[in-house]
Order: structure tokens, then C-alpha cells, then sequence
């Protein structure tokens, strides 16, 4: 991740649909207190930072060493759903952008992560899409499993949290992502690894990626290879 995260095309493209989407949906207060869960590498942060004062929290030892050199400061290392030492009351946005999927209880880790806002406080969060797109590569990430829109939406409404929005996202790419995963499961060879393409293939990907934030929180985009939800703490 540390390797790819500044050059391949989905980090790069995903930072700027995951900011527009930040600034439609939440635009928080000046000097917001925001909190990045399972920030990884910590390539999430500097975007973070163009909204607020951003602490993180990251459980692989080695990923938030080098977190804590591009933040700056200390790492907090909690797992979910306990969260133990987190602030609770204290955050005006909290993300977790493809984390929730790993959780064995998903809806215990909803719950510890609404009483971390304030009242009014948001929470955004990423996860995978369509069960049936489950491939060798959500094994090896550990995923528990993937989300269906209907299934997120449930999620967040058994929750303390409003539900103000989900969709997808990720869409324009999702035929080409479906014929290659269903052509690489009848070949038997599913691709697990995470490679940088040509630099003009990674360079027309992430511009493809990214034309989505555009649109994203503005129109419904159709199916995607992701999910967003977007939730307040009442």
C-alpha cells in the first residue's frame, strides 16, 4: 500500500471522489475535529486535513508507523467494535473507507463508532459491493463479506445513526471490473496483487475514476464496485 498509494490509479482517484463527497454532503465547520478509522498507510490524511484537524486510528503495527510520519503525530490503536480510549462526544466527522467489511460484527462497530460524534456529527463510510463479486482478492484482504445497497441501508438504520444517503460509486469502471473478474475466475487464475499499470493505463483508469466526482452526492450513479453511506448523529 505504502508503495502504490501516492501513484496507482484507485487511491489517487478514490481520494478526490471520497473529498468531493466529504465537501457536498458534510462541508464541516472550520477547525472540525475529524477521525480517520483504519486510516492504513495514512494516504487519506493530507485530504482529510483540507477539512479540519484529522487524528487517526490504525491496528497493523507497521502501516501506522508510517501513518504516523506523514501525519506528523501518534496513531491511536483501537479495534473495533470497543474502540477502547477513543473520545467519545468528540469528532464533527468520522470516515472508515473500506474498513467495516473486515468486522465480524458490523453492527456493534456502528454503534461504538455513533457515540464518537457530536451531536449533528457525521459519519461516511466505503465498503465493497455485490456478494456475487466475491473473489480470491476479499480473501487474502480478510473481508468478511461485501454489501448489497439494501443491506448497507439496513445496516445504518439499525443503528443510533440517521441515514441520509447511500449509492455507489465507482461505476463508470464496473463493466470492465466484472468481465475481467468473471474472465479471470473461468481462467482459474484470479489476480490477487496489487500492480501499478502502465503509466498510460494508470493515467486514463484514474482519470476515469476520478470524472465521478463530478457527479458523486449530485446524481445516483448506477452500480458500482463500491458503496457509500452517509449518516448523522442526532
Amino acid at each position: 500500500m505504502a508503495e502504490y498509494d501516492q501513484k496507482h490509479w484507485w487511491y489517487r482517484a478514490r481520494r478526490e471522489v471520497l473529498a468531493a463527497l466529504i465537501e457536498r454532503m458534510v462541508n464541516p465547520p472550520k477547525g472540525a475535529h475529524i477521525l480517520e478509522i483504519g486510516c492504513g498507510t495514512g494516504h487519506n490524511l493530507p485530504m482529510l486535513g483540507q477539512f479540519g484537524n484529522v487524528e487517526a486510528l490504525e491496528l497493523d503495527e507497521q502501516a501506522r508507523s508510517i501513518a504516523e510520519g506523514r501525519l506528523g503525530r501518534s496513531v491511536m490503536s483501537a479495534p473495533l467494535p470497543e474502540l477502547a480510549g477513543v473520545p467519545e462526544g468528540s469528532f464533527d466527522l468520522v470516515g472508515a473507507f473500506d474498513v467495516i467489511e473486515h468486522i465480524d460484527d458490523d453492527q456493534a462497530a456502528i454503534a461504538s463508532i455513533a457515540k464518537l460524534l457530536k451531536p449533528g456529527g457525521r459519519f461516511i463510510m466505503t465498503v465493497p459491493a455485490h456478494q456475487w463479486m466475491w473473489s480470491a482478492h476479499d480473501v487474502v484482504n480478510h473481508h468478511k463479506r461485501r454489501y448489497s445497497k439494501r443491506r448497507l441501508k439496513k445496516l445504518i438504520e439499525a443503528s443510533p445513526l440517521k441515514l441520509e444517503r447511500v449509492g455507489y460509486f465507482n461505476s463508470l469502471l464496473f463493466p470492465v471490473a466484472v468481465a475481467e473478474r468473471l474472465s479471470s475466475k473461468l481462467r482459474g487464475k484470479e489476480d490477487v496483487d496489487l500492480k501499478l499499470p502502465p503509466a498510460a493505463l494508470n493515467a486514463a483508469l484514474e482519470k476515469s475514476f476520478a470524472a465521478e466526482r463530478h457527479l458523486i452526492a449530485r446524481l445516483p450513479l448506477p452500480p458500482g464496485l463500491s458503496l457509500f453511506a452517509v449518516a448523522s448523529a442526532t
